[in-house]
């Protein structure tokens, strides 16, 4: 009989976790405000990345310095006074940043020492990062779910995109190519093998994109603070692991956390990517500031990043 109660446990624990996800529908009002919330924060304390430029946009008037070409001066606007004026351009730099949100079962996860669970957490920073992104003149994605935007309503877009996206819950980004000039930030717990991590770093650096992964994980997979009988069951249907005494696994459970991420790590050095991690015990402004800061393109298409092993 203990195979079947097993099994039983195994697949309430998966309906839970779906149940839990599904429900997101309910909650995606409250998340979204508390992103604009966040990003409007970041924003008002941020300086605008609007410069001069080649672009199509007009930008700003200025004095005309002795020695530039004749033809640049603005006419029309010099005869309002007895100043020579040259009109500038908005610099136009926007290139694409692909954000990938975890929204499968393992993420719907949220210990007592928790603000958020891991997908809601997720999803205010993406929401709030894709505000930014676009306030900032970029476009952006969702891979397999929404093309590049630069839309003001971008958070709506990518809620209701969300709210309509019928297909599995995948816990990594499925295989697209992004142009050579791309950002690509993934927000995932990466409990995933990795070999598949791998695999997926391999397929999305092919073009020559580079990008960001953050780990995003509840307190108590930060420390494993259980002790004695306790199961254990994977909500994405991997099985049920049953500990007599928790408190006994704690080391190796860090040891093996701590191998994982160094795995990680070395992969996203040798593509010159980065990698963090953030608990949801931290605040998601903090996150949303790191990820920002990351992705300051000067003018020439450089990245400047915010060198940081942990964000939060």
């Amino acid at each position: 009989m203990a195979e079947p109660v097993k099994r039983e446990k195994e697949i309430l624990a998966v309906r839970r976790a779906d149940g839990e996800s599904r429900s997101l529908a309910a909650s995606l009002p409250r998340l979204v405000l508390e992103a604009r919330r966040i990003a409007a924060n970041v924003i008002h304390g941020l300086h605008g990345r609007r410069r001069a430029g080649s672009g199509e946009s007009f930008w700003q008037y200025r004095r005309f310095v002795s020695g530039e070409p004749s033809q640049r001066v603005d006419w029309r606007r010099s005869a309002r006074d007895d100043h020579l004026y040259v009109r500038e351009q908005e610099w136009e730099a926007a290139h694409t940043v692909w954000l990938w949100p975890d929204r499968s079962p393992s993420m719907a996860f949220a210990s007592r020492g928790a603000r958020d669970s891991k997908l809601e957490r997720t999803l205010i920073v993406t929401f709030a990062l894709a505000e930014l992104l676009v306030a900032g003149g970029e476009r952006v994605g969702v891979p397999g779910l929404m093309n590049p935007t630069a839309s003001r309503s971008v958070i709506d877009k990518i809620a209701q995109a969300m709210l309509h996206d019928e297909a599995a819950r995948l816990s990594l980004p499925p295989s697209f190519v992004p142009s050579a000039l791309a950002e690509i930030v993934v927000l995932s717990d990466f409990w995933s093998p990795i070999a598949e991590i791998r695999g997926m770093l391999a397929g999305l650096s092919a073009s020559g994109a580079h990008g960001t992964l953050v780990q995003v994980v509840d307190p108590a997979e930060e420390s494993f603070p259980y002790s004695g009988r306790i199961e254990f069951v994977e909500p994405e249907g991997l099985g049920v692991i049953t500990a007599g005494r928790a408190e006994r696994w704690a080391d190796d459970y860090v040891a093996r956390l701590a191998l994982h991420r160094d795995q990680i790590r070395e992969e996203t050095n040798k593509l010159d990517w980065w990698f963090a991690t953030h608990t949801t015990s931290r605040s998601a402004a903090e996150l949303l500031l790191f990820l920002h800061g990351g992705m300051m393109v000067s003018k020439s298409g450089t990245r400047v990043h915010v060198k940081a092993g942990r964000a939060s």
